[in-house]
């Protein structure tokens, strides 16, 4: 156990956690040259084109110093707000961790986010300055912003660069030297925490975790607690580039299982594995739950793929844990899911990746948050997650709302513009301070349904792309909320009910009125496009009929001949309205989102 380390490599996204993971596996000789690629943890499409880490990925490696062999456990974390997630699970399988800071860019809200879940977890911190080889790379002002974060020596501070491979047996050594090994007992029970899991068609379920406590071997009869459900250890072994099957794995160890579990739903993220002839009496302790942030629906575009759409959503969860999902069914849209998402990002990453993984063609509703309603007659405090759950406003008291501390590092010259975005989005500034002679970070308390939308797309736009953003959840607190209905020809769609403050309810009642106008096609009659509060009508929009011109055989003659024709038309124009149902296209939902476009 003593020549284990394990570490995570944490950072704000694009500062090089990537690019630094494949020159660690390079100067290791854990990859081949032939086997080397650019991202060569990021295995998915969508990570390589966008250049983002949406998984977290677990690699060993073996490096000799000073005569000893060593095994070091590399977990490769997401930088990105939405997948926080991801690396708390990261960190909880660690001793140590690198902090990396682009030397360019500096420190930036997530790196402190990171940062604090680390310190959280007593992990071993070693600062790592990247990108110092960039024209534009200030080190001397970035080494000071990190002693002031952390409290180190300006020597434990390694200068690298990732992509000329500068520094890297430096981080290797600091790695041995300064990570501890981990602690634990070989001759205690079986104690392994499972932090991730892949679903392989051919094997079933893979789980990966780190054994705290005792030993296991291949055969041995295993149980997870937290379904009380027995497997067999069918094959057990490490995590190098390709899985490395081994007889016996030990405390401290970092590997993989598998024991042919087909149900998605037998797995947990957070669970402990022991074995059943000598259990461990208690669970592993300290692993939070998924907090989600945003809610929205997802519906098959045919509603006979909603049985498709529920195991490719199983499927999905085992491979991010922070996904949260329950069935639903919509008048307008038949049955689906709602889903819980950590952010407007990982909704996106989500639904995409339903697109590509599972060939799965899914409508998205309007995303929302979850609120309290409380009744005026029996006093009950309701969960409502959809709009159109929310009670009749005759035994509605009030409403209460999710608020959020945002803390936004950014450089002097936008202030102006941020704070007034802000503002504008119901945000109370609490702090401003100078972190360097042009850097601020703010700290305001907004609601968090007012950053749902397009709130992190505008920050970037206003601040030229310098801002950065990190939000921490507080407490529910009572606003004057309105349900902002949609109705198309008197019918209600519920798919676009959202709920939002009263002094914009007009406003963006207007505006969605407006853009519907726009994407719903023209029928054979007129179409009214309302949006109402209550039952109270707030703006109205009409969409033509499409018109075939019946008087155009008539010339000369009486205009009665045309009143004729035309008296026949209009009865033919009522009967349609009456039986005709009008189809929204996907593109009128997506576009209610970017309102302000």
């Amino acid at each position: 156990m003593k020549n284990i380390r394990n570490f995570c490599i944490i950072a704000h996204i694009d500062h090089g956690k990537s690019t630094l993971a494949d020159r660690l596996l390079e100067f290791t000789g854990s990859v081949t040259e032939r086997e080397s690629q650019d991202q060569l943890l990021d295995n998915m499409d969508l990570e390589r084109e966008r250049g983002i880490t949406i998984k977290s990925h677990a690699i060993q490696m073996e490096y000799e110093l000073n005569g000893e062999q060593y095994i070091l456990n590399l977990i490769d974390t997401p930088g990105h707000v939405d997948f926080s997630y991801e690396v708390s699970r990261s960190i909880a399988a660690c001793e140590g961790a690198l902090l990396i800071v682009d030397a360019a860019q500096g420190i930036q809200a997530q790196t402190i986010s990171n940062l604090y879940l680390a310190l959280e977890n007593d992990l071993e911190i070693i600062p790592v300055l990247n990108k110092i080889d960039l024209p534009s790379a200030d080190p001397e002002v970035v080494k000071d912003q990190i002693i002031d974060l952390i409290g180190c020596k300006n020597e434990d501070i390694i200068p690298a660069s990732a992509k000329t491979g500068l520094g890297i047996t430096d981080i290797l050594h600091a790695i041995v030297d300064r990570v501890p090994c981990p602690k634990g007992d070989i001759d205690a029970p079986l104690q392994a925490m499972i932090f991730d899991s892949v679903y392989n068609p051919f094997r079933g379920i893979e789980a990966y975790f780190k054994i705290i406590n005792g030993t296991i071997t291949k055969g041995d009869e295993v149980q997870f607690m937290a379904t009380g459900k027995n497997y067999f250890a069918d094959e057990i072994g490490a995590l190098k580039l390709k899985q490395d099957p081994k007889k016996t794995l030990y405390a401290g160890e970092v590997g993989y299982i598998i024991s042919g579990i087909k149900e998605a739903k037998e797995v947990k993220v957070g669970d402990t594995l022991t074995k059943t002839d000598n259990p461990s009496s208690e669970a592993i302790q300290g692993f939070e739950d998924v907090k989600p942030m945003v809610f929205a629906g997802i519906y098959p575009v045919d509603t006979e793929d909603y049985e498709e759409l529920r195991n490719s959503m199983e499927k999905l969860q085992l491979n991010d844990a922070s996904l949260t999902f329950e069935p639903e069914s919509s008048a307008a849209l038949g049955f689906g899911f709602r889903c819980g998402f950590l952010g407007m990002l990982h909704m996106e990453i989500i639904q995409e990746r339903l697109e590509r993984e599972f060939d799965m063609t899914v409508i998205t509703t309007v995303p929302n948050v979850s609120y309290y309603a409380h009744t005026t007659n029996q006093k009950e405090k309701l969960l409502i997650n959809n709009p159109s759950d929310l009670p009749d406003p005759s035994t509605l008291d009030f409403v209460e709302e999710p608020y959020i501390r945002a803390q936004i590092i950014t450089k002097s010259d936008f202030v102006g513009p941020v704070m007034s975005l802000c503002i504008q989005k119901r945000g109370m500034l609490k702090n401003q301070v100078y972190l360097t002679t042009d850097r601020v970070e703010l700290t305001f308390e907004m609601p968090l349904g007012e950053i749902v939308f397009d709130f992190y797309d505008k920050l970037k736009s206003i601040s030229r792309g310098y801002a950065s953003f990190d939000y921490f959840p507080l407490e529910y607190r009572q606003s004057h909320l309105s349900k902002l209905d949609i109705l198309l020809n008197g019918d209600q769609v519920d798919a676009l009910s959202a709920l939002i403050h009263r002094d914009n309810a007009y406003s963006l009642g207007k505006k969605i009125c407006l853009k519907l106008k726009e994407l719903i096609p023209r029928q054979q009659f007129d179409i009214a496009i309302q949006s109402a509060i209550g039952a109270k009508i707030i703006s109205r929009e009409t969409v033509k009929a499409v018109r075939k011109d019946v008087t155009a055989k008539c010339y000369g003659g009486d205009i009665s001949r045309k009143r004729k024709l035309l008296e026949k038309q209009k009865k033919g124009k009522k009967r349609m309205r009456q039986i005709g149902n009008v189809e929204i296209p996907q593109s009128a939902f997506m576009a209610v989102l970017k309102l302000d476009d």
